[in-house]
């Protein structure tokens, strides 16, 4: 039998084929489903359904896009690709979805609105009720919720009035019944939601009079006249100044109608009493794990916790499947002794993938009949269900584990209002709102480690298989990112394929690691992906749009102006939008400002981004994502490396405001700490995706950063892929720009010949293409390779054409103080070659130059390399007082600037310096610091150092070793 197709418009739009939810697409491919199940049944013409999508800013590409829509909803609703007897046909100039009024829930709400006007006027007001809270249950919220547009916020307005309609006739039809205090405080609630609406001021004034409250009933409608001439310059309507008529002159008509009186039978001999038989003590909790490991100082902390409240279990990692319900029902069978009257348990089914969060009404009706109420004779309305189920516990020591919540609110009106039982929670959500309002204590779940992993494993597998596979086991659990249902299901493949070996496992999980087809499993329960999209499916659109957005990020984690850069929004509305997915524990901010999830659901972000999101608005929230990292990094270079030459970039793309530093060049070096990994990320992801101009020039804008923190490795790698992608682009200056870089870190590598290739070969493009400034750059590049190769000759050549190419610019450029300081970075390099050539005072001439001019213009790292070349020449002078003040000038700058290798290369020659002055204790101290540096980052020059270290105390000459400038 086929399974049915059901839909849903009285909240966000949905689609069911049986029990399992369709993914319907974007939100623009919805409001096309929408205004189609809005005609119910009737065809909709093609420009009826442009202007429910797009209004009066239809773009020219409409129908086309539209007939996509179409197809692609077809494509969804009938997968099996019948189209004799399609659902969604096209008919004449437009289309028309073919379903019954059952299978939509506005149908089903149409009718049961005219059963009770039936029973209604057949005298039947409590039929009346029944049949308007059942269409009242079927909203979920805002009709239409997630589709824009003009069509669909009138769409939403005019169903949004039949449902206040719905609303006010069930109220009266309470009334009737003489449900006079509970329709006061509803109608209280509704007049406050909706001031200008004057059916519910009506009928407030009425349940004020029936309740005995006449004053408030007339102060009531003196209230609306206030609020309507103030408001709308209008007195009340004809039905509200006739109310008000009518309980002035205290109309006994008001008064509630009553019930025909039914005669009762008159038995012939009074019963014997029926025996009263109390209900049994209830023992729900399901079952525990039995292979249930670790979380013992979780466990530990709810053991403190006092068990006469409420306590709320949340997973601190911010997602699911981390074993909440697991851990709670645990915790439960652990205290359940405490508890003699009993224990409850109830599925609010807040994510649910099929089916509603179940309402607070629902679950106050099944709590109550597990207390032993009968399902006869209950009241009405939450409050009054929940004032009874709060006197059944009066007095009791009960234990309530709600699992699975939505919200606050659905959980609230399920508290004990008296201490003595213990309420466990489960959520997704932080329930906050529990924690400030209800004095709830909240109590995190995180991953597991990686030994309750193992211990996971072991459980499930026995000692022996994992044991014998230690390097399969330890990547089956990275690759399960240590999640418990992730870690479960794995497990339960490897068991029952028990003569497979765990390295094929792990292979199997290595070769699907950018999906979750492992972890899919029949059960939707023990299904990663369906776990996930549980929560997914609660987020507003907006917040799902940026959940997607956020799996094409390099990771590990994103600030929050790149994240509003990623999504083309402002910075308020995406920190708005985080904290929805904060909230809903799909993303962590586990520091201030940043935001990361685990690896399995951005997995899962990227399959629905790739599923739902058409392929040029994923390319242009990337293009938005590297303009953000490229424009950001470009101004915190211009503040790090003042003497760099600065490239031209194309103009940041509509939706990106890069990050602004002001000058503060101590949180440039900031941004680029926090975003190293992102950035080294980015640029291998750009080259991925085919984003070459960003590739080379993110590269271009990090290397001075990487160069600095001795991140040789890292500084080849991305240039080796920038590289590549100025090749592909056949863009000659890049090509140069990358070469340029490329030499420094392969020179610092040991490969001194590559580099010195790579130096002229970018001295010769910036030559052809008549770049000075870039060509001037090319030369210091050659002067440091020359010295890393030892020679010093050849090196001094090279600064001195850097010196006079940038001599042409200096006070003519664009940026004076920018060529004023590349003119002293060009000086102190020249100094410095000059001193290692023996030409102590003509250095200390160029260096003494250099370092004014550094500190006029205020750059410190320019200013710090200079004093440690003027110390290197005051030393080979054997002026090593001068010497030693210069090199503690050089080190207070460079440990200030955080310039590790420029500190590295001072106290080294701090050292030597020491040890000529007849200071061995010294030189010592200076050189022991200098290691660590050197062996922190990895740099060549450790074990020469080291060798100094070793001859102190042995009768050899010590060698000198230099070092070049800093700024590359």
């Amino acid at each position: 039998m086929e399974a049915r197709l059901r839909f849903a418009v009285l909240g966000p739009v949905r689609a069911w084929r049986g029990s399992d939810e369709i993914e319907l697409g974007p939100p623009q491919q919805r409001a096309v489903l929408a205004a189609l199940l809005l005609a119910e049944g009737s065809q909709v013409p093609a420009s009826g359904l442009i202007d429910a999508v797009w209004g009066t800013r239809a773009p020219a590409s409409a129908p086309g896009i539209l007939r996509t829509y179409v197809h692609r909803l077809r494509k969804a609703l009938e997968p099996a690709g019948d189209t004799a007897s399609s659902v969604l046909r096209s008919t004449g100039d437009g289309y028309q979805l073919r379903i019954s009024p059952e299978e939509l829930d506005l149908g089903a709400f149409r009718e049961l609105l005219a059963r009770a006007e039936r029973a209604r006027r057949a005298g039947d007001p409590k039929g009346a009720v029944g049949y308007l809270r059942d269409a009242l249950d079927l909203w979920r919220g805002t009709a239409l919720a997630g589709v824009r547009g003009e069509y669909a916020q009138a769409q939403r307005h005019r169903l949004g009035e039949l449902r206040l309609s719905a609303e006010a006739a069930r109220i009266t039809a309470e009334l009737d019944l003489g449900v006079h205090a509970e329709a006061t405080a509803e109608l209280t609630g509704l007049v406050t939601e909706h001031p200008l609406d004057e059916r519910f001021r009506e009928l407030l004034m009425l349940a004020l009079y029936r309740s005995g409250q006449q004053a408030a009933a007339l102060a009531t409608y003196r209230d609306a006249q206030t609020l309507l001439a103030g408001e709308l310059g209008v007195d009340p309507g004809p039905a509200l100044q006739a109310m008000y008529q009518r309980v002035l002159r205290a109309d006994a008509g008001l008064l509630a109608p009553l019930a025909p009186a039914e005669p009762a039978p008159v038995p012939a001999q009074a019963p014997a009493p029926l025996p009263v038989q109390a209900p049994a003590v209830p023992a729900q909790l399901p079952a525990g794990l039995a292979v249930f490991v670790g979380r013992d100082a979780e466990l530990a902390e709810a053991a403190r916790l006092p068990t006469g409240g409420t306590v709320v279990v949340s997973a601190i990692a911010g997602m699911a499947g981390v074993g909440k319900t697991t851990f709670a029902v645990r915790w439960a069978r652990q205290v359940a002794d405490r508890f003699p009257d009993g224990q409850l348990y109830l599925n609010l089914r807040g994510f649910d993938p099929v089916g509603l969060p179940v309402a607070p009404e629902h679950a106050l009706r099944t709590l109550l009949e597990s207390l032993g109420a009968g399902t006869r004779g209950l009241p009405q309305g939450v409050d009054a269900l929940a004032a009874l189920y709060r006197t059944l516990l009066t007095g009791k020591r009960m234990l309530v584990l709600l699992d699975n919540a939505r919200d606050a609110a659905q959980v609230r009106p399920l508290l004990p209002g008296a201490p003595g039982c213990l309420v466990i929670v489960t959520s997704r959500d932080r329930l906050a709102g529990l924690v400030a309002v209800d004095g709830a204590h909240p109590l995190h779940l995180d991953l597991l480690s990686v030994p309750e992993a193992r211990a996971l494993l072991t459980r499930r597998l026995g000692q022996g298989r994992v044991a014998a596979e230690p390097d399969a086991v330890e990547e089956i659990i990275a690759r399960c990112g240590r999640l418990p249902l992730a870690l479960a299901v794995t497990a339960a493949r490897a068991a029952i394929r028990s003569a497979l070996p765990l390295s094929a496992i792990a292979a199997e999980l290595r070769d699907s690691a950018d999906g979750l087809d492992w972890f899919h499993d029949g059960d939707a329960a023990a299904d990663v992906r369906a776990v996930f999209s549980w929560s997914y499916h609660a987020l507003t659109t907006d917040a799902a749009r940026l959940f997607r957005l956020l799996g094409m990020h390099p990771g590990p984690d994103i600030a929050l102006p790149a994240a509003a850069g990623l999504a083309g929004l402002t910075i308020p509305h995406t920190r708005q939008l985080l904290s929805e997915l904060v909230q809903a524990h799909l993303v962590d901010e586990s520091v201030p400002g940043r935001y990361a999830s685990h690896d399995l659901l951005r997995a899962f972000a990227t399959e629905l981004t790739e599923a739902l999101d058409p392929p040029q608005e994923a390319r242009t929230a990337r293009h938005r994502m590297f303009d953000h990292y490229l424009h950001t990094a470009r101004e915190a270079l211009a503040l790090t490396a003042r003497t760099r030459v600065l490239i031209s970039l194309a103009p940041a793309v509509e939706g990106v405001r890069p990050e602004e530093f002001n000058g503060d060049t101590a949180k440039a070096v900031a941004w680029f700490t926090a975003e190293r990994a992102v950035l080294l990320a980015g640029i291998e992801q750009a080259a991925t995706h085919g984003y070459d101009v960003h590739t080379w020039q993110l590269a271009w804008a990090v290397a001075s950063y990487l160069h600095r923190c001795g991140l040789w490795r890292e500084h080849e790698a991305v240039h080796r892929t920038a590289l590549d992608a100025a090749r592909r682009l056949g863009d000659t200056a890049a090509e140069a720009h990358v070469l340029r870089l490329l030499a420094f870190s392969t020179a610092d590598m040991g490969r001194v010949e590559e580099a010195r290739a790579h130096a002229e070969r970018a001295i010769e493009l910036f030559t052809e293409s008549g770049d000075t400034r870039a060509c001037a750059e090319g030369y210091f590049t050659l002067s440091w390779v020359e010295e890393r190769q030892g020679d010093p000759e050849a090196a001094l050549a090279a600064a001195q054409r850097y010196l006079a190419l940038s001599s042409v610019h200096d006070g003519h450029g664009v940026d004076d103080s920018r060529d004023r300081m590349t003119t002293a970075c060009a000086l102190n390099v020249v100094g410095w070659f000059q001193t290692c050539l023996g030409q102590h005072q003509q250095a200390l001439d160029h260096c003494q130059q250099a370092v004014t001019l550094f500190l006029e213009l205020g750059d410190e790292t320019g200013a710090a390399a200079t004093w440690d070349s003027i110390g290197h020449a005051y030393h080979h002078l054997g002026q090593y007082e001068q010497a030693v003040t210069a090199f503690r000038n050089t080190l207070d700058l460079s440990r200030r600037g955080d310039l590790p290798l420029l500190t590295a290369g001072t106290l080294r020659r701090l050292g030597d310096t020491h040890l000529s002055a007849a200071d061995p204790d010294a030189a010592r101290a200076a050189w022991v610091e200098g290691l660590d540096i050197l062996e922190r980052i990895g740099h060549a020059d450790a074990e020469s150092l080291r060798t100094r270290l070793r001859q102190l105390d042995e009768p050899s000459d010590l060698v000198e070793a230099d070092a070049a400038p800093t700024d590359s």
